[in-house]
């Protein structure tokens, strides 16, 4: 594939081995962005991403001189049934530049194209991704609707508010599910879409009651069991 490069001298990208090198710092970035919000994302090893730009499932955003930009991956679930664009992430000094639009749209695509009858999915608490989202087709959903496969949230365990996901046997958390269908996409062409800044300030009222309720139950003192240990999910 082509770069794509435009007059603000960001290239965007299928990653490759000549990437490779940048996976350590991205991961390091991915924990650091994770704790500042204080929300959680799904940890993943530099041998991880590694593995994914080497499939050729992987999107970075680099400058014309090879500065690190942002970066996104694709996985699979339950035999390419679902995909999930995972991981976003963009470099501090390049934030609400666009180019986070610019990653997912190139992520999608990219999806899109490897598997075309696939459903994509996400998990978010950002309202900048969901907007990203739903410019793209994606729509909430319950968390029933997205993947049973117990690996699928194994990914979620080192989120810190992943006790709230197994306590509420995987219902609810602070995360909101998207996902888009592309065979409900086909009928929805001649309608209206679901419409994210029409709806954001409902969405943005909801995510703080949900947060409250959800924290509240996290603080909970945890009830033990004796007979039996219980077991973590995945």
């Amino acid at each position: 594939m082509i770069p794509e490069v435009d007059n603000d001298h960001y290239i965007v990208q299928v990653a490759d081995e000549s990437h490779l090198n940048l996976a350590q710092t991205i991961c390091k970035e991915m924990e650091e962005s994770a704790k500042a919000r204080g929300t959680g994302i799904a940890k993943r090893s530099p041998l991880y991403l590694m593995e994914k730009m080497l499939e050729g499932k992987a999107i970075v955003a680099t400058t014309d001189t090879g500065e690190w930009v942002g970066f996104c991956y694709i996985e699979t679930w339950e035999h390419g049934k679902f995909v999930a664009n995972s991981g976003l992430i963009v470099h501090p000094d390049h934030r609400k530049s666009g180019i986070a639009t610019r990653i997912k749209a190139e992520a999608f695509k990219l999806s899109r194209t490897k598997y075309p009858d696939a459903k994509i999915i996400g998990l978010t608490t950002s309202l900048a991704v969901m907007k990203i989202n739903s410019d793209l087709g994606y729509e909430p959903v319950t968390f029933s609707e997205l993947p049973a496969d117990d690996a699928f949230w194994k990914g979620c365990s080192s989120c810190v508010n992943y006790d709230i996901l197994t306590r509420t046997n995987r219902k609810h958390c602070l995360c909101t599910g998207m996902l888009y269908n592309p065979e409900q996409q086909k009928k929805q062409e001649k309608s209206e879409k679901w419409n994210f800044l029409k709806e954001s300030k409902l969405y943005e009222r909801w995510m703080r009651i949900k947060q409250r309720i959800l924290l509240r139950f996290r603080e909970r003192p945890r009830v033990r069991k004796p007979e039996r240990e219980l077991e973590a999910v995945g």
